[in-house]
């Protein structure tokens, strides 16, 4: 499916600090200055020893326990001078757990280099799983398309369409109803693994609607902040497009149509509209009936087994 690529991914460390509510050592140091490409960390005990080689250094550098424990076993002049290997590195920066904090020579010698020291109050640990998490979805291979996203019953769905088809109409609707809007008319759309796919709005687009006739309005103002959210996984694509006659369309869903979006299949829906056909009430359905198929339940293939079972019954009777 076609959309357009914001390119290599990457994510400011200022937007790291405030995300992680890390406290900075450093301060005088620009770190909104300071791009991260990589989505993972590396826990620096390696090169605490002397030993460089391989060594990822465009990863977050965490200090922990064990880092933090073996360096104050060392001579102050011995720990002086791992910390200026570690700092000459071309590292990001350098984040403590538990609120660890250096001595104040370390701290000198990072605002002298120009590497951020960072503080976080969490353990290890829970700081590195949610790091890691977040970043991977910032990180994350991403295209922009043409679109609105809307929480149905907690599944994310993606409606697509013509421009004045009827997509934020629709969304308004199920918005009415008391599911939640994720992004109006320009879907940015993460791969943050083979299987999920995660939808968010554009930072100026961020909970409005164009509506034709009306023209914009705030769903968050209008609606209450439980009217919205701001992401939410891709479950299910609806296409709208117009009626047409002539051509068939599905009425059993016995196998199911897909339409891909960087790599990751998505179920695909193709709904005609024709005057009088209620799309908030069908998107519901098709919600609905989604999580009914992932929870093991499918109705057209049960509708299938009892016509089969009718007519085997028919075949007996006859005989």
């Amino acid at each position: 499916m076609a959309g357009t690529s914001t390119g290599k991914e990457k994510v400011k460390l200022s937007k790291v600090i405030e995300k992680m509510q890390l406290v900075n050592m450093t301060p005088d140091i620009d770190a909104s200055g300071i791009w991260l490409h990589v989505p993972d960390i590396n826990r620096p005990a390696l090169q605490l020893t002397g030993f460089y080689q391989s060594f990822d250094n465009d990863r977050l550098q965490i200090i922990g326990n064990v880092e933090f424990n073996y360096l104050e076993s060392l001579s102050k002049e011995e720990r002086l001078e791992r910390y200026s290997q570690l700092l000459s590195s071309n590292i990001p920066c350098l984040i403590f757990c538990r609120e660890l904090r250096p001595e104040q020579e370390v701290i000198d010698m990072a605002n002298k280099l120009g590497i951020p020291l960072l503080s976080s109050h969490d353990t290890t640990s829970s700081f590195t799983a949610e790091v890691i998490r977040w970043l991977k979805v910032q990180l994350a291979p991403c295209i922009v398309i043409h679109g609105v996203l809307v929480d149905v019953y907690g599944e994310g769905v993606l409606i697509t369409g013509e421009s004045g088809i009827g997509k934020s109409e629709a969304a308004l609707e199920l918005i009415k109803r008391g599911h939640r809007l994720v992004t109006d008319d320009a879907v940015e759309i993460r791969k943050v693994s083979d299987e999920t796919l995660v939808g968010s709005a554009p930072g100026v687009t961020k909970y409005f609607i164009e509506l034709r006739g009306i023209g914009i309005i705030d769903v968050k103002t209008l609606f209450g902040v439980e009217s919205v959210k701001e992401t939410q996984e891709i479950d299910m694509v609806i296409k709208l497009e117009d009626w047409n006659k002539d051509k068939e369309y599905d009425r059993l869903g016995l196998e199911e149509e897909y339409t891909e979006y960087l790599g990751n299949k998505v179920v695909c829906h193709s709904l005609p509209i024709r005057p009088g056909r209620n799309l908030a009430v069908i998107v519901e359905a098709a919600a609905v009936n989604h999580r009914q198929k992932k929870m093991g339940y499918n109705a057209a293939v049960e509708l299938y087994r009892r016509v089969q079972e009718n007519l085997m019954k028919g075949d007996e009777d006859d005989d």
